[in-house]
């Protein structure tokens, strides 16, 4: 088991989603933010079922960085409760995960 996470958030669409991305990399609480194409959501929100499209941010990042990730999407998201989970990295390739270490604060 590794301390590497993945971090999924879905914003309303891609410039916030770029801008969230770009953030969150500048300011090193992300080694790599994927930005992936808009998405088809169906939740329940309020007592009512809805339809969304979104775009989908994956956030590689460690575990010791999630609240300061979590704090960063949420000062910037556009929803009152945006969606931030964080999934574990099991495992990975030496180098990818070395490089991650260089590129977070730590």
């Amino acid at each position: 088991m590794t301390d590497k996470i993945v971090v999924l958030s879905t914003c309303s669409d891609e410039t916030e989603a770029a801008r969230i991305a770009r953030n969150l990399v500048e300011a090193r609480l992300a080694a790599c933010v994927q930005v992936l194409p808009p998405m088809k959501s169906v939740y329940r929100w309020q007592g009512a079922i809805e339809h969304a499209s979104e775009v989908m941010l994956l956030a590689k990042t460690s575990r010791d960085l999630f609240d300061r990730v979590r704090q960063a999407i949420a000062a910037s998201h556009s929803y009152s409760e945006p969606e931030i989970i964080a999934i574990p990295i099991i495992d990975g390739a030496p180098g990818y995960l070395g490089w991650m270490d260089r590129e977070l604060d730590r």
